[in-house]
């Protein structure tokens, strides 16, 4: 017999909008700002190669691999999932996954332990975005459509709070370090510990709290496989038959290739081409992640009067203006480190409304049925394709020219494709 579950109940919306300030500790401290500011003191100066290529290369790729490994993993197992009904199942071992993978970040203590950290942080990616594959799919088993963006916003919101706390904690134990009596290394690796302690235990709250998922009566368990395979390939036939979620979907995969790269290598451009200190750094996301709470809010407000499709559009001009303000950095310039700033504060207003939009535009476009966990699986993984591509193409370009400015340019042709299916995108 099929179990539905209710919809707008306040506490399962709570708890589903806490996971973010559960797991977006990750997102900030390990994937921004510290983790890879610690990992270029580590190997800088060090000449040491992994795998025949630079150490600033090698940490791109290694992003891009951990995409990979989600691109592969995801879908099954999100077939697997709507096929039992147990979509929390597969959250909580990848929260698990995650957050002991951060806490592995703690042994990475030098050039000749840079694989610990390398694999490391491999396994949180895989385990922070394969999460997230079952924690999008509840939004619109939990929420009516017209709650989608509003608690998709909060979601985000929380994220940016619990993150900001969390950094502003982690930032005073670095800096007072020798009061407490430690090495400014161990002070930065009792960080990668603190982000495992807070991603695994306020995500028991969430995972307490909501339901196991829709289970779908149609299919058969005595052959999952086989079913999940069956699930993956009706779902793909829904997703092309209607024009708006195609382009919707073409439009969201371009545009997420800029702007998950500029996420993922923000500090690095600011530390490896700019020359800007690691504390400046830090300091410039803290406050973007205080503006990014207003930002995904006003970005819910202004869905609500002018349409998600002119939202979106709106956020996209932003980050293209973003790309050309990037490339027109020369470091010798003494004003370079303001452009950044620049960049910085307009970043800071759009990352989270076009995160929260997109989710919940998405949410509003796939039909009403019961597997919303294999829908999302495609919209996730097209965002880990569109990460692995703009990584690579980062990284390449690193290789090749030695800096990320052209890197940086590159990301706006991704933002003008973008652009153009959005516009043609009817709902």
């Amino acid at each position: 017999m099929r179990k539905t579950i209710q919809k707008n109940d306040p506490k399962t919306m709570n708890a589903w909008a806490f996971y973010d300030w559960a797991n977006s500790v990750y997102s900030l401290v390990i994937t921004t700002t510290i983790f890879p500011l610690y990992y270029v003191s580590v190997l800088e100066g060090t000449g040491i190669k992994l795998l025949g290529l630079s150490h600033e290369a090698i940490y791109s790729f290694s992003i891009g691999f951990s995409f990979l490994l989600v691109v592969i993993l995801s879908p099954i197992l999100s077939a697997i999932a709507d096929v039992i009904g147990n979509k929390k199942m597969f959250l909580k071992i990848f929260c698990t996954l995650g957050s002991l993978s951060c806490a592995g970040l703690f042994f990475f203590t030098s050039a000749e332990t840079a694989y610990i950290g390398l694999l490391c942080s491999i396994f949180a990616s895989v385990g922070f975005w394969g999460s997230l594959v079952f924690y999008n799919s509840y939004l619109p088993d939990i929420a009516t459509e017209e709650h989608h963006d509003s608690l998709s916003a909060k979601g985000f919101s929380l994220g940016y709070i619990g993150s900001a706390l969390l950094l502003v904690i982690c930032l005073a134990i670095i800096m007072m370090h020798s009061s407490l009596g430690l090495e400014e290394s161990f002070a930065t690796r009792i960080c990668f510990l603190l982000v495992a302690v807070w991603w695994f235990g306020f995500a028991q709250y969430t995972i307490m709290n909501l339901p196991k998922g829709n289970a779908n009566g149609k299919k058969e368990k005595n052959n999952i496989i086989q079913n999940s395979y069956k699930e993956l390939i009706k779902v793909r036939k829904e997703l092309f038959k209607d024009p708006s979620l195609k382009n919707f979907l073409l439009g969201f995969f371009c545009y997420s290739v800029g702007v998950q790269t500029i996420f993922y290598l923000a500090v690095p451009f600011g530390k490896n081409d700019l020359k800007i200190e690691a504390e400046t750094l830090i300091i410039i996301v803290l406050v973007m992640q205080i503006v990014a709470i207003g930002g995904a809010t006003l970005y819910s407000k202004l869905s609500e009067k002018k349409g998600n499709k002119f939202a979106l559009q709106v956020a996209i001009g932003v980050w293209f203006l973003v790309c050309i303000l990037g490339y027109s950095i020369n470091p010798e310039y003494k004003n370079a480190e303001y452009i950044f700033y620049l960049m910085a504060a307009l970043v800071a207003l759009v990352m989270g409304g076009i995160q929260s939009l997109s989710r919940s535009t998405y949410s509003k476009l796939i039909p009403n049925t019961n597997d919303t966990t294999t829908y999302f699986s495609f919209f996730d993984v097209l965002e880990k394709i569109a990460i692995i591509l703009g990584t690579f193409l980062i990284g390449l370009m690193i290789e090749q020219f030695g800096n990320m400015r052209l890197g940086v340019l590159s990301m706006a042709l991704f933002f003008m494709l973008g652009m153009y299916f959005i516009r043609n995108f009817k709902k």
